[in-house]
């Protein structure tokens, strides 16, 4: 890999490492409760003492944002989880095994990614209601299909492969071949799509919580600071300013860190460049 394209995945990482640091550390940063409301000191523009300034109830805007990257962060890594865990299984038994399991997994996922995957989550949402979990099952059903799509023609590839044929006539079992040669060499193809996922589930969260499906108040998140700052975010940009960086910083680490591990898993490319 060239350094020129080294640099923006490790700004990336950069980028993460903070926000995660900030978030981890949020009880020992924060300089208040982040649920504390002051009526006294509502909409105080940024000063000494609160350096982000308050909202509309008087809490404290920093803390908040220290806070709040915690619940779509840790949602977005187990939804992201649960869907390449699934997509990887079912995956690459319908591809290594075909026939009728694959016919199947096949109208499933055609199913799922023909419907709208907003559209599909905000109906999920609305049925089971806003909360953690209908959030995570939301995320999951419109997130496995991309994973099993793509191991399942990685698999058909590899199944092909002189050293699988090699290892059927040396009598090793179908799982032994599964889980110790075939699903190894589906790192770098899933690890990339990892990332790249994590920040569409980010947005998912975000979008749904803006909505009133998501994520509820008081708890603080971004995505609910945006919600709040809308009837006043004229008079006080600074309410919708700071969380709304705050989730494009987020977005922006995790694409920079996908385009880098999709550069490092291409080796075949660079060696061909003559990197």
């Amino acid at each position: 890999m060239r350094k020129s394209q080294l640099i923006p995945g490790m700004f990336g990482i950069f980028i993460l490492t903070v926000i995660l640091l900030a978030s981890i550390l949020a009880p020992v940063l924060a300089p208040y409760e982040p649920n504390a409301i002051h009526m006294a000191g509502t909409l105080m523009p940024p000063c000494a003492s609160h350096i982000m300034g308050t909202d509309l109830l008087g809490r404290d805007i920093f803390s908040r944002i220290l806070y709040g990257g915690r619940s779509s962060i840790l949602l977005a890594l187990a939804a992201t989880i649960v869907s390449m865990l699934a997509g990887m299984t079912v995956g690459t038994f319908a591809g290594y095994y075909g026939g009728v399991f694959d016919d199947i997994v096949l109208i499933f996922m055609n199913v799922f990614q023909g419907l709208p995957g907003t559209s599909l989550m905000i109906a999920i949402a609305g049925i089971l209601g806003p909360s953690f979990e209908s959030l995570m099952i939301a995320l999951v059903l419109t997130s496995w299909t991309g994973f099993a799509r793509i191991v399942r023609t990685e698999t058909l590839r590899l199944k092909e492969e002189n050293f699988i044929q090699g290892l059927k006539c040396l009598g090793v079992s179908s799982q032994g071949i599964i889980w110790k040669h075939i699903v190894p060499n589906l790192k770098g193809n899933t690890m990339v799509l990892f990332a790249t996922r994590i920040g569409r589930s980010i947005l998912s969260i975000s979008g749904l919580s803006f909505l009133g499906l998501g994520i509820q108040p008081p708890d603080p998140d971004w995505s609910v600071m945006l919600n709040d700052a809308r009837m006043n975010f004229r008079s006080a940009p600074y309410l919708i300013m700071a969380p709304g960086i705050c989730l494009v910083l987020l977005l922006l680490g995790i694409n920079l860190v996908g385009d880098m591990l999709r550069d490092l898993t291409d080796n075949k490319t660079g060696e061909a460049g003559g990197y």
